[in-house]
Order: C-alpha cells, then sequence, then structure tokens
C-alpha cells in the first residue's frame, strides 16, 4: 500500500495524531510518502526521521492507494492540487474547525488506516469546475480548477461590480453584486451557503450561481446543469476585480471575459461506512437537533 501525507500547518497538540497515523501506516507496511514542506515542518516539531517527499511537480503518480490531508477545509483544497488528474483516493483528517470536506476525527486517525485496509469504504467521484481564458491568469497555470467554486468579486473598492452573464451562450442576466460564485455540489456548503445558495448533494449532476449581496433585490441562486458553459464579464469602476479558485486569488482586467465549465477529470473522495454526508449535515449544521426529532 502507497500512502501520501499532506498538511499546511502543525500544531503543537496534533503531533501526536501525525506520530498515531505514521505507526498505524508502518503496522500494514505500507510505503508513505509525506510533501516536502510538510516534512521539514514535522521535523521541525518531533525528529521522525526521513521519509520520501513529493511535491506539486513530483514525486506522486498514480499508483499510490490513498492521499491523507492533514488539517481543515482549506488544507483539503489545496490538496487536491497535488493529486489533479491522478485520481488518487483522498481522505481528510480534521484538525480544523467545521470541516464538511476532512470529516475524519484526528483522535481516530488509527481507524482511518484499518477501514481503509478493511476495505470499509466507498469512493465517491465529486466534479470540478475550472476556468479558462484566451492566456493563463495569474499564478493558477494548469492548476485551473477549483473543487468548490470558482468566484468573480470586486477589488479595492467598496462599490459593486456588474457580472454579465451568459449561459451556453445565451444571456441570462446582470448580477449587480459584490461578486458571483459558480459552485459545483461539494462546494454548496461553503461560500455558496454563505451567501445563501442550497446544499446539494454531492454526486448531484449540477452547478449553483449564488450572487452575493446583490444589488437586484429578485436575484437568487439559480441551480444549472453541469454540462452547462459559462462565460462572464466583470466591470466595474476600478480596474482590475478578483478571481478566486477555491482558495487560490488572481486577478483579472476590467471587462475581462472568463468561462467557466466542469473539468473533464474527478476527484475520488474516500467515504467511510461509518460516516456519511448526511451524517455529516446533521453533525456540522445541526439539523435534527429539535425536541420534536
Amino acid at each position: 500500500m502507497k500512502v501520501a501525507i499532506y498538511g499546511q500547518v502543525l500544531q503543537e497538540h496534533d503531533v501526536v495524531h501525525v506520530h498515531s497515523l505514521l505507526d498505524a501506516l508502518k503496522e500494514e507496511g505500507a510505503f508513505i510518502a509525506i510533501e516536502k514542506e510538510f516534512l521539514a515542518l514535522l521535523n521541525s516539531h518531533t525528529k521522525i526521521g526521513a521519509f520520501p517527499s513529493f511535491t506539486q511537480e513530483n514525486g506522486l503518480d498514480s499508483s499510490f492507494d490513498l492521499f491523507v490531508s492533514f488539517g481543515g477545509d482549506g488544507t483539503m483544497l489545496r490538496a487536491i492540487t497535488y493529486i489533479g488528474h491522478l485520481r488518487i483516493p483522498i481522505v481528510g483528517v480534521n484538525t480544523g474547525r467545521l470541516g464538511f470536506l476532512s470529516t475524519f476525527k484526528k483522535e481516530d486517525v488509527r481507524k482511518l488506516v484499518t477501514e481503509f485496509v478493511a476495505g470499509n469504504f466507498t469512493l465517491e467521484e465529486r466534479s470540478l469546475v475550472e476556468i479558462c481564458t484566451d492566456s493563463n491568469i495569474g499564478e493558477f497555470g494548469e492548476l485551473n480548477f477549483a473543487l468548490n467554486e470558482i468566484t468573480v468579486s470586486r477589488k479595492d473598492t467598496t462599490s459593486m461590480i456588474t457580472v454579465e452573464t451568459f449561459l451556453n451562450d445565451e444571456y441570462l442576466t446582470s448580477y449587480w453584486a459584490d461578486g458571483l460564485i459558480v459552485s459545483t455540489p461539494t462546494g454548496s456548503t461553503g461560500y455558496s451557503l454563505s451567501c445563501g445558495g442550497p446544499v446539494m448533494a454531492p454526486t448531484a449532476k449540477s452547478l449553483v450561481l449564488t450572487p452575493i449581496a446583490p444589488h437586484n433585490l429578485n436575484a437568487r441562486p439559480f441551480v444549472i446543469s453541469d454540462d452547462t458553459k459559462i462565460r462572464l464579464k466583470v466591470s466595474g469602476r476600478e480596474e482590475h476585480h478578483l478571481v478566486s479558485l477555491d482558495s487560490r486569488i488572481a486577478t483579472i482586467p476590467n471587462g475581462k471575459e472568463i468561462i467557466i465549465q466542469k473539468s473533464p477529470f474527478t476527484i475520488n473522495m474516500v467515504v467511510y461506512t461509518s460516516e456519511s454526508f448526511l451524517k455529516t449535515l446533521r453533525n456540522k449544521l445541526l439539523w435534527g437537533e429539535d425536541r420534536r426529532n
């Protein structure tokens, strides 16, 4: 079994859980590779010794059986940029707060390994969205995809922007707002939800357009088929606006057109038999926390 481990930050009280993960993997005779910067971070806290390492450019391939993201949902979103089209199954160990993506409790990290070895899981395909333009935008380059959402928003101003929106080249509307979110089903419990968007089942074949603080008050979140080509033209008083792919941000010039569409590949999310999306909703959003239930 080949396992890759990734993290961005490490609190002192979480070191013991990383050790538990490594010990459980060693007991199973697993080949373990750790992301280069996270390995250095681990060794600055505790001497774990030498391990094979990987970066975004090399060290990973499709022969890996599991990718473990150690952190919160933000870490998970960054982790998918390492996996890309490799289709390595990924699971998140939650050391953050809410955790819709990183759902496995850090205290149960050994169980993560034993349950995987026992085959007590399924692989759930999660769709992504990608941004297309006539040139690369900022830092994105080939990492032009997002698991949660692509967002256009205002920059360096308190004035709203106008987002002209076309679906399959047919004009929909012009949103007067702080911005517009194009969310996947996975991202429906993220930024989109905070802006009044609907919760969607992770395997739904849909995308949702969610305006951010719209001034045209009849604007509402709009669920569309995920095979729709979305064309946006952003304009406003400032010379530049922001576009974000999950947690990665770049600047686009005023009047720039961008095209957003479903990515040609998916991410394989490990879903353990003891967990489910509905259970996560009940636990994280307190659904069912009513005396009458």
